[in-house]
């Protein structure tokens, strides 16, 4: 990572960050935690079907403060078997409900997109996570959580014990690994990066080329993964639905997409950190990022590139290069959908309309031959240049005004007293 001079002017900033470790239970813990996600998949479901009846009845539906008071009451009668598990895991079920609801009216509201209503949650569909807070002890090997108890932490060391404050942990299950995810607060010194702007081109072929020459190649995860899907898929339809083999096929299922998801996952998080943290120490962060404001939701209406689209996983590397330039202290600045980045010709602005998508190379009428992705980059960088110059001039502004007043702070204080012999003649 880049070394910061003290002089470029560290600044603390809170982050709220989570720290996901798999965790190796034993059977009585794997036992408990299968409780708690199940009361609170049944807190989910029971809030919902309590407020869709209450809106029928009424025309209104209660918050979730509400309906974990009225759940605490059935609990005396209809529900003993829930204090087998801590209160926290039924209340932030209900509290997610509460903002499921919130943002399907923000989504009516606002009208473009599907509106989402909640859903009912179904144990066929997976085990689920929960949600607990209260007393949790972080330790280097360890975890200790609310009617649980110590779990064993299989990464050692990740996440931090000192300088942060624990707000809540969610533990959820995939293909039969558990995971715990620790949400904390912290505050940590950004420094504003000084280095060249640069732009990001994403693409299918290639996951992203920027504009200082790194190229990162798209995995594929799902497309090198169809064909063992389609067998396994093949092997499902032939097992007979309740049967002990179903389920190890459909665990092998399982366990593929976990594969898929980890490959894409790790590949964003290494291209994202590379632009924006710039790990080689020769290298200085880039003060500006430039990124596309893609269409994906239109993008994926073309059946032909829908799922190549899906497997590369635009939104989240967009999401990822938001916060991490945010801790990293470089700016995200994003380009118009409409701006013809691959089009436009860095060298004489000619725009060449009858480009083609797999057209990866094509020759200007100035004589220039472009590489599509990386003049796309460059062009994208070029948007930055006037932002940059800007925020130098305000820099430079303010610096030039601390000058002034410690100028005039020093002549103040070098002014001397008046001496005995004035001050008597004014008396």
């Amino acid at each position: 990572m880049e070394s910061v001079h003290p002089s470029e002017g560290r600044r603390p900033v809170e982050i709220l960050r989570a720290y996901k470790v798999e965790i190796d239970p034993n059977n009585v813990q794997r036992t408990a935690l299968l409780k708690h996600a199940g009361a609170a998949r049944f807190a989910w479901n029971w809030g919902l079907a309590r407020r869709k009846q209450e809106y029928e009845e009424t025309g209104k539906s209660s918050n979730a403060i509400t309906q974990h008071r009225q759940l605490n009451e059935l609990k005396k009668t209809d529900f003993p078997w829930m204090y087998d598990v801590s209160k926290a895991a039924p209340q932030e079920a209900l509290r997610d409900l509460d903002k499921a609801y919130q943002n399907f009216f923000r989504r009516v509201k606002k009208g473009g997109e599907t509106p989402g209503f909640p859903k009912f949650k179904s144990r066929k569909n997976g085990i689920g996570s929960f949600r607990t807070t209260g007393a949790i002890h972080v330790e280097n090997a360890r975890i200790k959580l609310p009617r649980i108890g110590w779990l064993r932490l299989k990464e050692h060391g990740y996440i931090p014990i000192d300088g942060i404050h624990v707000l809540s942990v969610t533990v959820s299950e995939s293909a039969g690994h558990w995971f715990v995810s620790v949400q904390c607060r912290q505050e940590i010194e950004v420094a504003q990066a000084t280095g060249e702007p640069v732009g990001v081109d994403l693409g299918i072929k290639e996951l992203a080329v920027v504009s200082d020459g790194q190229r990162f190649e798209n995995p594929k995860a799902l497309r090198k993964a169809q064909s063992k899907l389609k067998r396994f898929q093949r092997e499902l339809s032939r097992r007979k639905k309740g049967g002990k083999n179903r389920e190890k096929t459909r665990q092998k299922i399982a366990k593929a997409h976990q594969r898929i998801a980890n490959i894409r996952r790790d590949t964003l998080h290494k291209a994202t950190s590379a632009i924006v943290a710039k790990t080689k120490p020769d290298s200085k962060r880039p003060s500006v990022v430039v990124l596309e404001d893609l269409n994906v939701s239109g993008m994926l209406s073309n059946h032909c590139l829908a799922q190549a689209i899906s497997d590369v996983g635009f939104a989240e590397f967009r999401r990822q290069l938001e916060y991490k330039s945010v801790w990293y202290g470089s700016d995200l600045m994003l380009a118009d959908q409409f701006f013809p980045s691959s089009r436009l010709c860095r060298h004489c602005g000619c725009i060449n309309s009858e480009l083609k998508l797999s057209d990866r190379e094509w020759t200007c009428d100035c004589g220039a031959i472009l590489d599509r992705d990386l003049n796309a980059a460059l062009n994208l960088k070029s948007l930055a240049v006037p932002s940059v110059r800007r925020k130098q001039a305000e820099r430079q502004t303010l610096a030039e005004s601390d000058v002034r007043l410690a100028v005039v702070s020093q002549a103040a204080s070098l002014k001397q007293e008046p001496s005995l012999e004035s001050r008597g003649r004014f008396q």
